[in-house]
């Protein structure tokens, strides 16, 4: 059972693959112990050990993956998405203070520029050419020799990651996260999902989110099994490269399972040639209709769990076969304490909408230097995640969506996924996102935006009716919003909040 990050590099037998990637062959186990041990050799060499934040800048592939694991086992580590923009880069430098930036070799990134304006050395990393998936060098000769004050492999409470929220509607809070919190996550994810080392997940999600950090690799790994890393999501390379990885499951949010929906007309057998053991859905409400068409293309079931960073990812998870798996719910406990809060602090009983909170060993301790937030987030040594929701007669857990995304329309507090679920029934509708609109009278009104399935036509009236016929008056949107593209976060996930602003229907909810 693994107990820290480093734990992972012995997990599985020395000779079986670790870490791959498409047209690459395999880091080992024994491969990846070595890299782990060499890099955290060279940190420690300058002075970087145990406790010390280094910022992790790398394209989306295995590199990205092994150095995770190597940083996490011995400093705090802090990927950053490649893609932000110098002042973003700066924001984030400026708010982790890192002793160094590690930045993978060629690339061209504004972090640079960046990391040279407030003060934080550069650490080049160096793939090797020709070498198995995900190993390289790291050159830290832009750094002095000095004595690292704690070396070695990090411990129990020792911080082992470091990741920030989104700041949607706020400034984005550093959520801490220790060895062993992830190590309990990793856990906790291969004990719902059964894995072995008989295993093999292909990696879509971006390496520097919870998910994709946790759920795919670091579960992965724990459990002694393999993770293929492709240099990010694309729908049409997805089944080009199910059919090289060989996978026995993939995890993604419900825009990837959506996108790789559409290209099933052309690639069904594929689908069905795969033979998945499972596909897993999380980070963001997985439509019920999205599900069942997943389950009939790929003959497998499709695994619906619920994640954020501050528990570093799974917090629930529906069953596996012969377990329950209900559509349109995020599953039973599956690692931390579960219950539902009102605003008072007081626990509700089952049916009741409230608060989720969480307690357990995969919780974040609280944010890093922020009293304000943490007095908000901790009730009684519960955490609020912000999310609303109620559990059913079987203790599955079904969410109702985020506190701050609810729609207060004069009084009338309207959930835009119950909306969302509604319009993903009509036969046009390939995509809906059900979200906030100002109004002057009554502070909010419904609106949605929708992508129509090719071929297919719908009017606003015929979606508006539609809705109309299965809620009351109140919850039908008064605008809908007809797109090709609906508006991603970085990590592929639809997002509610500002969503007005960006199609110019008003000022987007605080």
């Amino acid at each position: 059972m693994i107990k820290t990050v480093y734990d992972v590099t012995s997990a599985g037998k020395p000779d079986a693959p670790a870490i791959g990637a498409p047209g690459r062959p395999w880091l080992t186990y024994a491969g990846l112990k070595k890299l782990t041990d060499d890099t955290l050799a060279a940190l420690n060499a300058v002075g970087i050990g145990r406790g010390d934040r280094v910022a992790m800048v790398a394209p989306n592939g295995p590199e990205m993956a092994s150095s995770f694991i190597a940083v996490a086992s011995g400093t705090s580590s802090a990927p950053l998405n490649p893609a932000y923009r110098a002042d973003e880069f700066e924001f984030y430098l400026d708010d982790l203070k890192p002793k160094a930036v590690i930045v993978q070799k060629g690339m061209d990134s504004p972090v640079r520029a960046m990391a040279e304006k407030v003060g934080v050395p550069i650490i080049e990393l160096v793939p090797t050419e020709d070498g198995p998936a995900g190993s390289f060098t790291l050159d830290v000769s832009a750094l002095k020799p000095a004595k690292a004050a704690s070396p070695g492999t990090s411990v129990d409470g020792e911080i082992a990651l470091v990741l920030h929220t989104s700041g949607t509607t706020a400034r984005p809070k550093i959520v801490p996260l220790s060895t062993a919190n992830l190590a309990a996550s990793a856990r906790h994810i291969a004990a719902s999902l059964a894995l072995t080392p008989a295993d093999r997940c292909m990696n879509i999600m971006p390496l520097f989110h919870i998910h994709g950090l946790i759920a795919a690799t670091l579960s992965s790994l724990g459990a002694g099994a393999s993770v293929s890393c492709t240099p990010g999501f694309n729908a049409l390379r997805f089944f080009a490269q199910l059919e090289e990885v060989k996978p026995t499951w993939y995890t993604a949010v419900p825009t990837m399972h959506q996108a790789i929906l559409t290209r099933l007309r052309s690639h069904a057998d594929a689908a069905k040639a795969a033979k998945l053991r499972f596909i897993r859905s999380s980070s963001a409400s997985l439509p019920p209709q999205v599900m069942l068409e997943l389950e009939s293309a790929f003959d497998c079931p499709v695994i619906e769990a619920y994640g954020m960073t501050e528990a570093s990812h799974q917090m629930a998870s529906n069953a596996l076969p012969p377990g329950k798996r209900k559509p349109g719910a995020v599953g039973l406990p599956a690692g931390p304490k579960i219950a539902i809060m009102d605003e008072a602090g007081h626990f509700l009983p089952q049916g009741t909408i409230g608060e989720v909170v969480i307690q357990g060993p995969n919780v974040t301790a609280g944010y890093d230097n922020n009293p304000d937030a943490n007095l908000k987030a901790f009730a009684d040594g519960w955490f609020r995640t912000g999310d609303q929701g109620r559990f059913d007669e079987d203790g599955y857990l079904f969410l109702t969506g985020r506190l701050k995304e609810i729609i207060n329309r004069g009084g009338e507090k309207i959930s835009p996924i119950e909306v969302d679920t509604i319009l993903m029934d009509h036969p046009a509708v390939e995509q809906v996102v059900t979200f906030a609109i100002p109004h002057p009278m009554l502070g909010e009104d419904v609106g949605a935006v929708v992508v129509l399935r090719a071929g297919q036509e719908a009017t606003e009236r015929e979606l508006r009716d539609f809705v109309a016929k299965q809620a009351a008056d109140f919850k039908v949107p008064r605008k809908v919003v007809f797109v090709s593209e609906i508006p991603k976060g970085a990590t592929g996930k639809l997002q509610r909040i500002g969503l007005a602003a960006k199609l110019g229907l008003g000022e987007a909810k605080a």
